[in-house]
């Protein structure tokens, strides 16, 4: 027993705590039956991976991972979720014919990765790990400045493009207003 718990590392355990916050968010992403609350256990998975990310030494993957999926894409979601109607009155349940078929899938596919990961010979080795940014930040500032440069016009076009258009849908719904209370007097 003593041998055991001499062997448990603090990194080992801050790595189990990631994985097991990624896989029982990850459930509740697949078991919940509010959208809601399968939106936040969506968040609570997104944050695991991205501690998993910074964990195992790939900042700036784990930092995109917190800006662009956690603080843009599921806010998109979420205010999608709560801005739908009738969003308490529908309740989305699958028949227990497609959930025997899910948890039989499941569990072969958990038997095949169980097998890989047992035959599979693992080396283990000791790496610092260094900074990612900044070679990053220079590989965009020198050999890939142009494409990013011009990356960068496109979404500027693509914005000015939906400012255009939703000024455009603005006017026209203001007018058939109009019209609308006109009719009315």
């Amino acid at each position: 027993m003593m041998d055991l718990i001499s062997q448990i590392t603090v990194s080992g355990l801050m790595f189990w705590f990631l994985a097991a916050v990624t896989i029982v968010g990850g459930l509740g992403v697949a078991l919940s039956q509010n959208i809601l609350y399968s939106g936040f256990c969506l968040m609570i998975t997104l944050i695991g991976v991205a501690g998993l990310y910074l964990f195992l030494g790939a900042d700036f993957v784990g930092a995109v991972q917190l800006i662009v999926y956690i603080g843009g894409i599921l806010v998109v979601i979420l205010f999608s979720v709560l801005l739908t109607k009738r969003i308490g009155v529908d309740k989305t349940t699958s028949s227990w014919m497609n959930r025997g078929v899910s948890v039989l899938g499941c569990l072969a596919l958990l038997g095949m990765l169980l097998f890989s990961v047992t035959k599979a010979t693992w080396r283990v080795t000791e790496t610092v790990s260094t900074p990612t940014t900044a070679r990053i930040g220079d590989g965009l500032l020198r050999e890939y400045l142009f494409p990013f440069e011009l990356i960068s016009v496109v979404l500027l076009m693509s914005l000015v493009g939906a400012m255009v258009l939703a000024r455009r849908a603005a006017k026209d719904n203001s007018g058939q207003q109009q019209d609308s209370i006109e009719r009315l007097q």
